[in-house]
């Protein structure tokens, strides 16, 4: 069966602008520390280019979600189940969602993604690699509660978020995020949906700063296509070429930080809106948070997720998570 055309939930102005897109930078370059939610670094070319920085060699989180992937697929299916929706929360990966799909033998596959071309494509591939398969791709922003394909509402839903996208969210944010599944989800009390996430663990300084500013500047293309992106489809002037990619460890908050730094003093315009910038001064654009097995299993729980089991690749770089949405409760 191929994918269906899908469903565009996305909210565009007349002009086919993304009007969250629109608020998000403007707010952001409004602020003293200018920044921009990590999520609209992924249209089009972005997530090509991020789909290019899975395959460096610093970048090992994608690789060793994929060994996990590969090693456990019988014990997803017997913790699992078959028959399930998947629900994929980001447009499906290459190489990591088959393996989830070829181990469990879902009744149906949702992604959900703000990225519309790219998604129709990711679609297609995967209905190719599964011509059983009945596929629904949805275009809509996942951050909050999204209504899926009538199709699949009785349905037992699997909730799919794989790459550890979940640290590049604040603990506030993530924990939204993360009841906004809950919620997209659906279930019962007696029938209560499942959630299989991706989160990358705290190491070395040095291998996490490498694996955010890679030798052939591929993740340095992927931030500054945000500025291009910004002029692009909001009549921006940014001059691209004034500005470095730069990737920090900030150890108070646990986190790899992505920013754009300016080069020179400049001047620019967005919307028809004017900002200045001093040399020096960045404009944040991604957060990558790494956790310990307590901090992950405690933002779950906040989220609305009860942790069921922990898997670690042989290096213990990074951990996928199975939990279950949480019984309703009224007292500790």
């Amino acid at each position: 069966m191929t994918a269906s055309q899908g469903i565009a939930l996305v909210d565009r102005d007349d002009d086919g602008v993304d009007k969250a897109f629109r608020s998000d930078v403007l707010a952001g370059l409004r602020q003293a520390q200018k920044a921009i939610p990590a999520r609209w670094l992924y249209d089009d070319a972005g997530s090509q280019l991020f789909e290019d920085i899975t395959t460096l060699e610093e970048y090992y989180p994608t690789r060793a979600e994929t060994q996990i992937l590969e090693a456990r697929g019988p014990e997803f299916r017997d913790m699992i189940g078959s028959d399930r929706a998947v629900v994929e929360f980001g447009s499906g990966s290459s190489v990591k969602t088959p393996l989830l799909l070829k181990a469990i033998d879902p009744a149906a596959y949702v992604p959900l993604d703000i990225s519309g071309d790219f998604l129709r494509q990711s679609s297609a591939a995967l209905s190719d690699k599964f011509p059983g398969l009945p596929v629904y791709p949805v275009e809509a922003d996942f951050m909050k509660p999204v209504t899926l394909p009538e199709e699949v509402e009785p349905m037992r839903k699997l909730g799919f978020f794989p790459g550890s996208t979940i640290g590049n969210m604040v603990a506030r944010t993530a924990v939204d995020l993360l009841r906004s599944m809950r919620a997209t989800l659906g279930g019962t009390e007696g029938e209560r949906p499942l959630l299989l996430i991706g989160m990358d663990l705290v190491k070395e300084t040095a291998v996490l700063e490498a694996a955010y500013d890679d030798a052939k500047g591929v993740t340095a293309e992927f931030n500054l296509n945000l500025a291009r992106r910004i002029n692009r489809e909001l009549e921006g002037t940014i001059p691209v070429d004034a500005f470095v990619h730069r990737a920090i460890w900030n150890d108070d908050y646990s986190r790899i930080e992505m920013h754009l730094e300016a080069t020179r003093d400049l001047e620019f315009e967005v919307c028809d809106e004017h900002f200045v910038m001093t040399a020096g001064e960045t404009i944040h654009t991604e957060n990558s948070h790494k956790f310990s097995p307590r901090s992950s299993n405690l933002l779950l729980l906040a989220g609305g997720w009860t942790p069921m089991a922990r898997w670690t690749d042989d290096q213990g770089r990074f951990s996928v998570i199975l939990a279950e949405a949480s019984e309703h409760r009224n007292a500790p």
